[in-house]
């Protein structure tokens, strides 16, 4: 497995999870009414932002498994996000393109810190964070303002990482 650019050939696999109740069901956005033009467009805008760092989350013979991003860059902190596919899940794609990802943030881009945050309800992603020994902070303490209201900052999970 590996993080590679994403490819405008990597669209019908991202509408295929972005249509899984199963994997977008506790996620923030709704992506059940997204079409593959959504995901054309998606990819197209991936390569010409530096605000945002979009890749995929491939196989060893490069098939899309997921994305992983760091979005709302600002030179100091960014956002973290992920999801994998269904047929992903439970195959280390998600600790892999973690470890990754945060790889590039600290060691290549020189963030300080990066955040995330996740539902309650989705315990599968929970499970994942804390099992993996990431830590969980006041949503409250974070300097976030990205979209998310003052219910969604008291309501979500929220962990933090810092360059070490």
């Amino acid at each position: 497995m590996r993080l590679r650019m994403l490819e405008k050939k990597d669209a019908p696999l991202m509408l295929e999870w972005m249509h899984d109740i199963s994997v977008v069901g506790d996620l923030k956005a709704d992506f059940t009414k997204k079409t593959l033009a959504d995901c054309e467009a998606f990819i197209q805008e991936a390569q010409n932002t530096r605000e945002n760092l979009h890749l995929a989350v491939v196989n060893d013979e490069d098939k899309y498994m997921g994305t992983v991003s760091l979005k709302h860059i600002n030179g100091v902190n960014a956002e973290f996000g992920i999801v994998v596919s269904k047929a992903a899940m439970g195959q280390g794609y998600s600790g892999y393109a973690m470890r990754e990802i945060l790889r590039i943030a600290f060691e290549k881009m020189q963030l300080n810190e990066v955040f995330w945050c996740v539902s309650r309800k989705n315990q599968r992603a929970v499970r994942f964070y804390d099992k993996n020994g990431y830590q969980r902070v006041d949503g409250k303490s974070l300097d976030v303002c990205n979209g998310y209201s003052k219910e969604e900052m008291e309501s979500y999970l929220w962990y933090q990482t810092e360059r070490t």
